[in-house]
């Protein structure tokens, strides 16, 4: 069984529906069959489901969803590295065929230049969201038991870290000592932002639409950083009444520099005035994409001259390499170390496969979480006496 969003034409929509679809089969060695525990759903997921999204694999009219995965091994060959009852996760991206895409051909497809990548779940291949399904074992990344409760949110995290890995190379170009980091927006990739940099030691400012007394300000708070609602009055003018706060305004008005700045809602007007209220010497790291055609007027010789002056820096990012899977894993370990239980909490929404079509995103707490396999069976299916995970990476 397995959940398709077909493509259709432009006036007729998005249609979602259960379908039953064959139990895949292994064909060379290297394949792994797995049994799919759940999967997450994100902001991409919504995209695919309401917004004729997604690109269905060549000859097919629909697209099996679902890009957030864990798993459990059912059937794999001993030269794959993997056993039946090992816990895993799996890559999305895979590489472009062009010869000439070094990143590609060197395993890092997340940097592919020419756009012909494919991503399981996406783009030009079925997802995750189904009972089963078969995958090479080298985008399969073992995830230790002691993850099982909130394994599926390894994709998302594996993003953030992907973001802390560039800026620690490009900001080796100065003396950098970041302090304070501005997370904008409290979606599940803003509140991961948001728990890492509180591992990292670094004070943390959460800016978000969400009211001050939502479940993920209590999160923000919960890990120690600061909750701000964005578009909440300021400080009150000689005329009484007092306009509503801007980023910019409440970090001048807090003495905070924002040396880091997350964008997480791919909200483009406050993607540029980020830029202004970047510290300088800082990064600004966007991470959020929504489809649409807005436009905007901007100051566009200020933003240049601060840029430039001031020797900030602006990157995208987007989807991860195994290496960022990997350290990921340990990031998440660290954060349910240190702030037990606030994972679990942002999963606010779990639901079962047949209730997907009905699925209103405007309704979700935070994160929806679909189960294939009840959670009090997952045990039974693990390998618990397996070897530990063993990874070596830079954090």
């Amino acid at each position: 069984m397995g959940y398709a969003a077909p493509k259709q034409a432009e006036a007729e929509g998005v249609r979602l529906e259960l379908s039953e679809v064959e139990r895949p089969e292994r064909r060379v060695p290297g394949d792994v069959l797995v049994r799919v525990l759940c999967v997450g759903l994100d902001g991409t997921d919504r995209e695919l489901m309401t917004e004729k999204y997604g690109v269905p694999p060549e000859g097919d009219n629909g697209l099996t969803i679902g890009h957030e995965s864990l798993g459990v091994v059912a059937e794999a060959d001993a030269g794959s590295g993997l056993v039946p009852g090992d816990l895993v996760s799996a890559l999305v991206r895979r590489p472009c065929s062009d010869p000439d895409c070094v990143n590609c051909r060197n395993g890092r497809a997340d940097f592919c230049e020419t756009g012909h990548y494919v991503e399981r779940g996406i783009k030009g291949s079925h997802g995750y969201l189904s009972e089963y399904y078969v995958e090479d074992a080298a985008y399969l990344v073992k995830v230790p038991v002691a993850c099982l409760s909130y394994g599926v949110l390894t994709e998302p995290q594996s993003i953030v870290e992907k973001v802390w890995d560039q800026v620690q190379r490009i900001q080796q170009r100065l003396v950098w000592q970041p302090k304070t980091v501005v997370v904008l927006g409290s979606g599940p990739l803003g509140l991961l932002a948001a728990f890492t940099s509180r591992c990292l030691g670094l004070d943390t400012v959460v800016w978000s639409l969400s009211p001050s007394d939502s479940a993920a300000a209590e999160l923000v708070r919960a890990c120690g950083a600061e909750y701000r609602q964005a578009g909440a009055p300021g400080a009150a003018g000689a005329g009484g009444a007092a306009p509503a706060e801007t980023l910019s305004g409440f970090l001048q008005q807090s003495g905070k520099r924002a040396d880091m700045i997350y964008e997480c809602t791919g909200y483009s007007p406050l993607a540029f005035e980020a830029m202004t209220a970047l510290a300088p010497g800082g990064v600004l790291a966007l991470l959020g994409v929504t489809p649409g055609g807005r436009s905007l007027t901007v100051s566009a010789d200020a933003i240049n001259q601060e840029l430039v002056l001031e020797n900030k820096c602006v990157l995208g990012s987007v989807n991860a390499a195994r290496k960022d899977f990997e350290t990921g894993l340990y990031r998440l370990q660290q954060m349910e170390d240190k702030y037990p239980g606030l994972l679990g909490r942002m999963m606010t929404d779990r639901l079962a496969l047949e209730k997907v079509p009905e699925l209103d995103f405007s309704r979700i707490g935070i994160k929806a979480v679909v189960d294939l396999v009840p959670q009090q069976d997952w045990p039974q299916l693990i390998n618990s006496r397996g070897r530990e995970v063993q990874y070596s990476f830079s954090v």
